[in-house]
């Protein structure tokens, strides 16, 4: 009978998980002796129960194959810090003649230390400035389009401004002959309101002397 394929996880039952545990651990001890026996090999094994308790196998002795994995370890770990040291002192290496090389090309393109320059190289040089200056009359051309499209945005704004000033001007002459009608209706006005009035000296309904 085949049996099936166990799922990868954790025992639930109790019992059954103290037994699989038992099971399978004599069974990796075994396999152990047997791979350091058949293939003579150093084997070392540690296991702890889910109470803690010890269970280890070793071809030799437990501290020594520590040791020496331990020395094993430092090994590796010098060696990975040695390659990674040559890799950037390579990185800095190429990084400072690629420096080097972009300093002279920014002398060459400034007409300077063009004694070392072939006539190929010369010739590649002046392509290489002519194409700069395409490029920046180009962005010069663009910049300037922009400029004189704002100066006639500008433009519009004050004539339109202008106007409504201009407007604003032919209505002043109006306003001095309204304000001397408001001022001889408001005059008019208090004229018919003005009360005659006569200062009398005397008893009243006696003869009064009017002064």
């Amino acid at each position: 009978m085949v049996r099936g394929k166990t799922e990868m996880k954790r025992i639930e039952n109790t019992i059954s998980r103290q037994v699989t545990f038992s099971k399978r651990k004599n069974g990796l001890l075994k396999k152990a002796y047997e791979l350091s026996v058949l293939c003579d090999v150093e084997v070392a094994l540690l296991i702890f129960s889910p109470r803690g308790k010890l269970y280890e196998f070793a071809s030799s002795s437990i501290q020594s194959t520590i040791e020496r994995y331990k020395e094993h370890l430092r090994e590796d770990v010098s060696s990975t810090t040695q390659e990674l040291d040559t890799k950037q002192w390579k990185n800095e290496a190429e990084m400072t003649k690629r420096l080097e090389l972009l300093e002279t090309s920014k002398q060459q393109l400034l007409g300077e230390i063009l004694e070392s320059c072939s006539l190929e190289e010369l010739h590649d040089l002046e392509g290489k400035i002519m194409q700069s200056l395409q490029s920046i009359r180009g962005r010069k051309h663009l910049l300037l389009k922009e400029q004189v499209a704002q100066l006639k945005e500008k433009e519009k704004s004050l004539l339109k401004e202008n106007a409504l000033l201009r407007e604003k001007f032919e209505l002043l002459p109006q306003l001095p002959s309204a304000a001397r009608k408001e001022v001889s209706l408001h005059t008019s006005q208090d004229q018919d309101n003005e009360v005659e009035t006569e200062l009398c000296i005397g008893f009243p309904g006696r003869g009064s002397h009017r002064m």
